[in-house]
């Protein structure tokens, strides 16, 4: 699953707000999404930031689940709620979901 926030970083606000965001999602978000999904399969959770300076600010969270099953498994449990509840604590962003596949 990807969500994706964008945001311009053009004043000490928004880098501040990009910062306390990132820690949120880190240090907050992720460990949540462990304690949910890691009885439907979630193996692993992180976040990648992307940096290119003359480009706008992206994140990008990354769940690593045993297999597909377990992926779906976990997004149609009850402990999804509490998870997706929680993204907007970090991020105004609409979440995308893509599952990738081994090349």
């Amino acid at each position: 699953m990807l969500v994706h926030d964008t945001c311009n970083n053009d004043s000490d606000l928004q880098r501040r707000h990009i910062l306390r965001s990132r820690l949120l999602c880190v240090d907050v978000h992720l460990p949540l999404a462990l304690a949910c999904w890691q009885r439907h399969g979630l193996e692993s959770a992180a976040a990648f930031f992307p940096r290119d300076a003359d480009a706008v600010d992206v994140s990008v969270g990354i769940y690593r689940f045993r297999d597909e099953a377990a992926l779906h498994a976990a997004l149609a449990s009850a402990e999804t709620e509490a998870v997706m509840a929680d993204v907007p604590r970090f991020t105004d962003a609409t979440v995308s979901r893509c599952i990738g596949i081994p090349l």
